[in-house]
């Protein structure tokens, strides 16, 4: 048994690999060619955000990478247009930015914990599309993943993440009533999907049960989606069982948790 996990974990290694070989060429061509990439990551807690984004930027530029990991907006934040703290943070040519959670916090975790008045949240969700087409108008490339765990896989996780001294950091107040409001996220994510998801700024679904295999197929669907010189064509092909476009079909097919 021991020797079937260590030949499953030299596969995940070597494929990671070549993949992570596939991003630096990515991240070549943006700059070579000017380009600004924005990669937005949500999901509940414990869904895998930190190590799928851990992977991809693991072997890129420094220089012209950049996570955005916001903690809860100051007074003076509060006060201001929602989107504004945001903006300073968006790529310029030559960079590839990662959101490891967005502006959508206030779909999720603001709408559930009762961060914003009802007001606020419709305000939202009725510009938050046209806010990501000015974003693509002004010459950023936009996507959106949603990784999508059950409510036993968050369990473990959490209870995981509580006993490793090395995650203390992970957890939060927000984190113990996770599993108590799991309703109320499930509510909430599934109205975000309903209004925001847009022919030009869609969602993509990540089954992230798995951590290894969401990880591989996120990034896949990276360089899939993403035009470079050089692209292996044959090796970042995503599994579409793993890696989907949203459609409200995958509802009744059970591809999104409940």
């Amino acid at each position: 048994m021991a020797k079937d996990k260590s030949k499953k974990s030299d596969s995940y290694d070597d494929t990671l690999y070549e993949l992570q070989v596939e991003l630096v060429k990515l991240q070549r061509d943006v700059i070579a060619n000017n380009r600004k990439l924005l990669i937005i990551m949500e999901g509940r807690d414990g869904a895998g955000k930190d190590g799928s984004i851990k992977r991809i930027t693991e072997h890129m530029s420094p220089r012209e990478t950049r996570v955005v990991a916001l903690s809860k907006p100051s007074d003076r934040e509060q006060t201001q247009w929602y989107f504004q703290r945001y903006v300073p943070h968006l790529p310029a040519a030559d960079e590839i930015v990662l959101f490891n959670r967005s502006w959508y916090n206030r779909a999720g975790v603001e709408r559930v914990m009762g961060f914003c008045t009802d007001d606020e949240y419709e305000r939202f969700m009725d510009t938050v599309t046209t806010f990501e087409d000015m974003l693509i108008g002004s010459g950023i490339e936009l996507l959106k993943f949603y990784l999508d765990i059950d409510k036993e896989e968050q369990a473990e996780r959490l209870e995981a993440r509580r006993e490793d001294p090395l995650k203390q950091w992970k957890i939060s107040p927000i984190d113990q009533v996770a599993q108590e409001k799991w309703d109320d996220y499930t509510k909430a994510r599934d109205a975000m999907f309903a209004r925001t998801h847009t022919l030009h700024s869609p969602w993509t679904l990540v089954c992230a049960n798995d951590k290894k295999t969401a990880r591989l197929n996120v990034i896949r669907d990276i360089l899939n989606r993403v035009d470079y010189e050089g692209k292996k064509a044959k090796l970042v092909i995503p599994d579409i069982e793993v890696v989907m476009p949203f459609n409200p079909e995958l509802y009744k097919l059970g591809k999104i948790s409940s």
